[in-house]
């Protein structure tokens, strides 16, 4: 019988089941006060919390369920109806926190940006098995291009820069399927012409660039024979222009507080009540934990509220502070435990779709773990994106829910080309 062969990987369900547990933990002690102390107090946030986990497990259990040939079969379909959500959220949606990113259904509030990650996901997934798919036509570095793009673009225009830079993750598997890896250096490279941008003087930086262009040229290139020196122009000029761009970019296509996050990072501002607030007062809250922590419901500033956001995009600090050093790395543990048996699975798979789909899924979390326990203890600009299971959130704990057991079912009849 078909059922008989369906093998679920429990040990990746167990620790969604913890992570979504201990999340929910936190989440009752940042918002916990004497008032609002009743577990199943559908006012307060750990009572909300409670009802997206428990449609989460609904979700899973009706995925898991499913036939798998659903998702690849529906990708695209998927993939249209996420995006006319997206197209109709920038005319309806309600503002908060200065983006326009929420739908609002009355009784219920969903962000479709949330969604339209693992809608890519399958999307992509489904293009990159496709049979005449080669790296080496143009149209294939296009059409991936357009599938990330767009719904990164729509994510752009709510004002949830955010989201939209987490469909970087969707470089990831495509370097694993054959994308060239010069692309990921020009990424970095890009990055870190932009810091130096905004650090250093622009007209030496740019000589900078002539001279090492120069050295180029005539030590490396002259030892090979080559004298390649269109390319070299080509690049220098394209870096100039690239330099002389970014106040452009930092100061008309950036929020002026994403601005100010960033200048704060770069050590270029030190508004302490302003830009650097949050995260200063979580680095004082996660240091004031110490080893073992203060205890549950013992962690004073969680007590106090001094960080803003903390049942959400701060809630890391909240496991500093009361499950001290060994919190943390018990936490950080289970997500590359986690992110371990998604690759592991990944390899494993019989079909491209479920194999470039799980390292979708691997990719898109590990980007929300890095960015937001990053942003937390000030080693990226704070640009609130939530921990994956953990952090508050219904929009968030569906989405990575059907995203996870997605792959899970596919992984369950693996044994099935798809």
């Amino acid at each position: 019988m078909y059922q008989e062969r369906l093998k679920i990987d429990w040990i990746t369900v167990g620790i969604w089941a913890f992570l979504m547990l201990f999340g929910w933990l936190n989440i009752y002690a940042s918002t916990y006060s004497a008032e609002t102390a009743t577990v199943f107090n559908l006012k307060t946030f750990h009572g909300k919390q409670l009802l997206w986990m428990a449609g989460a497990v609904v979700i899973a259990v009706v995925i898991v369920l499913s036939e798998p040939r659903v998702f690849s079969n529906g990708a695209y379909i998927i993939y249209g109806v996420v995006l006319a959500l997206l197209v109709v959220t920038l005319f309806i949606a309600v503002t908060s926190h200065g983006g326009k990113s929420w739908i609002n259904l009355g009784f219920f509030r969903f962000q479709p940006s949330e969604f339209a990650k693992f809608a890519t996901a399958l999307a992509l997934a489904k293009y990159m098995s496709a049979i005449d798919v080669e790296w080496r036509q143009t149209r294939t570095k296009l059409v991936c291009l357009a599938i990330v793009g767009i719904p990164a673009a729509l994510v752009f225009l709510q004002h949830d820069t955010g989201s939209a830079l987490v469909f970087l993750a969707f470089v990831l598997p495509l370097y694993r399927e054959g994308l060239s890896g010069g692309i990921l250096v020009v990424g970095v490279a890009a990055i870190a012409l932009f810091v130096l941008a905004l650090m250093v003087n622009k007209y030496i930086l740019v000589g900078a660039l002539v001279a090492l262009a120069l050295l180029y040229l005539f030590v490396w290139l002259n030892k090979r024979g080559s004298r390649d020196y269109w390319r070299a122009a080509g690049i220098v000029v394209a870096c100039t222009m690239f330099i002389f761009s970014v106040d452009f970019v930092f100061n008309h296509v950036l929020e002026s507080h994403q601005s100010e996050r960033i200048n704060v990072l770069l050590g270029k501002s030190e508004d302490m009540q302003g830009a650097a607030y949050n995260v200063n007062q979580s680095k004082i809250a996660i240091g004031s934990g110490g080893l073992i922590g203060k205890g549950f419901l013992r962690g004073t500033l969680t007590k106090a509220d001094f960080v803003p956001e903390q049942h959400t995009d701060f809630i890391f600090c909240t496991v500093g502070e009361e499950w001290g050093w060994i919190g943390c790395v018990l936490l950080l543990l289970a997500y590359n435990w986690l992110l371990q048996r998604l690759v592991t699975m990944a390899e494993r798979q019989r079909s491209t779709f479920a194999r470039f789909y799980g390292y979708c899924v691997a990719s898109i979390i590990f980007l929300h773990l890095f960015v937001n326990v990053g942003m937390v203890i000030g080693l990226v600009p704070v640009i609130g994106i939530p921990l994956p299971f953990f952090s508050y959130g219904g929009s968030s704990m569906l989405a990575f829910t059907i995203l996870l057991f997605i792959f899970i079912r596919q992984d369950a009849s693996k044994n099935q080309l798809l």
